[in-house]
């Protein structure tokens, strides 16, 4: 192993609290020769141990570039459980070795976007909230009174926008259920696409084919409303959207008004403004169901992107190759 490097890491106050945690911390500060644990939130404050610090661990924030790298002369890794693109350019034009562990959140949001999927199509949400309110419909003209927006996941035509880790991750959990998936992604290797076993597709005809659309896609600036209008309007009748990605790969505007037609159902995870303001229209519409940007956040997602980080750390130490290295090519993944 190489010198042991002075080790900064950046990140929430209560990471540092969380007995769950612990374990990682203590390995990381094994790889160190000294370890600095802050919260810093803005990039003069991070300039106070920045250039102390020959490798550095957090998440995307705060934003420094090429600037602030020139008084950095000794760092050497930067690793970041979610970057930007000019984190990455900066770093690299330095020769700073950059990780990212943004795929660590996959499992979770992937499971949840199942989740939710199925909640749509089952439409358990709805009876859990008639179900409290006490207004409930038991069926009683069987078959007759069967509501038919309800529907199995086995069989639909799925369509999933955007088939990153998230994605690629939730194709696999869907594999049982026999669907006919779709996927739109103009920055996907067509060797990808291949071993997904789905098809590739434009967003016009996934949306047009799907009965549920999944949205995963990256928040870059090319992917903002990804779903116009014209394309919320060309989604079919009765159709499940979900939304774990980003809010504004979606306007919200025109979504909000096919919800009032009544023929869409919604699962929203993102919002335009977090937390969701309480006069929001969506907490108003019986068609929309509404989870707090949750997708990503427990306790195994955190964890596994800091034994990743730690990983790619050790990997950079003995120089072998990182597992989560980030690339000039990349970029174009890349908010900012």
């Amino acid at each position: 192993m190489s010198t042991q490097p002075r080790l900064l890491i950046n990140l929430p106050p209560t990471f540092f609290t969380r007995p769950e945690l612990e374990p990682h911390f203590k390995r990381l500060e094994k790889l160190a020769s000294a370890v600095r644990k802050t919260s810093h939130n803005a990039t003069d404050e991070i300039m106070r141990d920045l250039p102390w610090a020959e490798a550095v661990l957090m998440w995307a924030w705060p934003g420094f570039g090429d600037e602030e790298l020139k008084l950095c002369p000794d760092l050497k890794f930067l690793g970041q459980i979610n970057t930007t693109g000019q984190h990455v350019r900066a770093c690299l034009k330095k020769g700073i070795a950059v990780s990212e562990v943004r795929h660590a959140w996959s499992p979770s949001v992937a499971e949840l976007a199942l989740i939710l999927m199925m909640s749509g199509l089952r439409q358990t949400s709805a009876y859990h909230i008639a179900m409290t309110k006490g207004n409930e419909h038991w069926l009683r003209d069987f078959p007759a009174d069967i509501d038919a927006r309800e529907r199995q996941l086995a069989g639909r035509a799925v369509g999933i926008v955007g088939f990153g880790g998230i994605g690629q991750h939730l194709a696999r959990l869907l594999k049982p259920f026999n669907v006919t998936l779709r996927i739109y992604d103009p920055y996907l290797p067509a060797e990808v696409a291949a071993q997904s076993g789905a098809q590739s597709v434009k967003l016009m005809e996934l949306i047009q084919e799907s009965e549920v659309v999944v949205l995963c896609a990256a928040n870059t600036e090319d992917a903002r409303h990804l779903l116009d209008a014209t394309a919320i309007k060309a989604l079919r009748t009765n159709a499940v959207l979900v939304n774990v990605g980003r809010s504004m790969l979606i306007d919200m505007d025109a979504l909000q008004e096919r919800l009032k037609q009544g023929d869409l159902i919604a699962m929203l995870d993102v919002f335009e403004q977090e937390p969701l303001p309480a006069d929001s229209p969506l907490r108003s519409l019986p068609n929309t169901y509404l989870t707090p940007h949750a997708a990503g956040g427990i306790m195994e997602s955190i964890e596994r992107s800091l034994a990743w980080l730690a990983d790619d750390l050790e990997a950079h130490l003995n120089d072998q190759p990182r597992k989560y290295a980030v690339t000039e090519k990349m970029l174009v993944s890349f908010p900012g």
